[in-house]
């Protein structure tokens, strides 16, 4: 049998070809160098607010060194001034993390119902819904504080928690006002979900569904697929999108600000009022009475900037070390 002949390629073709793989390499090597320059750019920017930062807060840094971030004396007066962010750091830690301990589950269920086991069409109203939170503003959210959740609080959660635990110190006396660390908590658990949520709901989705077939298979009831397979699979994305939540619920400032109520003592009693660094640069950095207490505040941005940092890098650290891949985790 013979063969076909193979067609010539004419010059004119020849060039055509030519010319598109010069156009692929341009596209190519600028889609490079956008992408280069975006990232170098992001790091541009950190390193430049970084600087600024830690400049301002030099004669502070100067002054107290690292007592300042055990000491909890802040007093902004104009003839003897005193500052010490250890009552503010604590109050950061506390609020974050009594928000992130109710948020996670919360979180952690919408997106598994969302993703798992929500019908289509309820799932296509309610995952807007859900987004939408993270679209609210966060001083909308401190004035429905301050008019609703605080009053509710005051009234209800407070003496219903102390009535059962009070025996905890946890969940000491209510308190008059309802602006407590425990409201500052609930208002960054409402601004922590929708984060924690929509990442979780998309690595539940990610799940191969030959895997939960298979374990169904096996005679697995629908809580235990997602017991034995979904969450052990997913585990490592789920912590680093909790941690994401929690650089989020770290940074916050005007919302805290609104129902925190400005403490100044380290106290584990959750209904008493209490502060952030974050609240407290907000509210004090306009009328900043002297230099020193301009550096103070830096101070504050600085502690807060690292650990802001500090919860991102884990959270990408624990994605890249543990990511799933092809059914197994690596």
């Amino acid at each position: 049998m013979s063969s076909a002949a193979t067609p010539a390629v004419t010059p004119v073709a020849r060039r055509r070809r030519s010319w598109r793989k010069r156009g692929d390499r341009f596209g190519d090597l600028t889609m490079y160098a956008l992408c280069a320059g975006a990232a170098v750019l992001g790091a541009v920017v950190i390193v430049a607010i970084a600087y600024e930062v830690v400049q301002g807060a030099q004669p502070a840094i100067d002054k107290y060194g690292l007592g300042f971030l055990t000491s909890t004396e802040w007093k902004p007066t104009p003839q003897f001034s005193v500052f010490g962010a250890g009552s503010l750091i604590y109050g950061t830690l506390l609020s974050s993390f009594f928000a992130l301990l109710i948020g996670a589950p919360v979180a952690i269920s919408i997106g598994v119902y969302l993703s798992l086991l929500a019908p289509r069409a309820v799932r296509g109203v309610v995952s807007p819904l859900v987004e939408m939170l993270a679209a609210i503003p966060s001083v909308i959210l401190g004035f429905w504080g301050i008019l609703v959740l605080a009053p509710f609080v005051k009234s209800t959660v407070e003496p219903a928690l102390h009535s059962v635990l009070g025996f905890i110190p946890l969940f000491g006396s209510p308190e008059t006002t309802g602006s407590s660390v425990f409201t500052a908590s609930l208002i960054l658990t409402i601004m922590i979900v929708p984060i924690i949520s929509s990442v979780s709901r998309d690595l539940f989705s990610s799940v191969p569904r030959e895997m939960q077939d298979g374990a169904s298979a096996l005679g697995a009831t629908r809580w235990e697929v997602i017991r034995g397979v979904v969450l052990p699979t997913t585990a490592s994305g789920v912590l680093a999108a909790s941690l994401l939540g929690l650089g989020r619920a770290l940074g916050e400032a005007i919302a805290v600000a609104q129902v925190i109520g400005a403490g100044s003592e380290i106290h584990i009693d959750l209904f008493k009022t209490g502060d952030t660094l974050a609240a407290r640069i907000a509210n004090q950095f306009p009328g900043a009475l002297t230099e020193l207490h301009i550096a103070s505040l830096y101070y504050c941005g600085v502690i807060l900037l690292v650990i802001g940092i500090a919860s991102n890098l884990i959270a990408a650290w624990i994605g890249r070390r543990f990511s799933y891949a092809g059914g197994s985790l690596r």
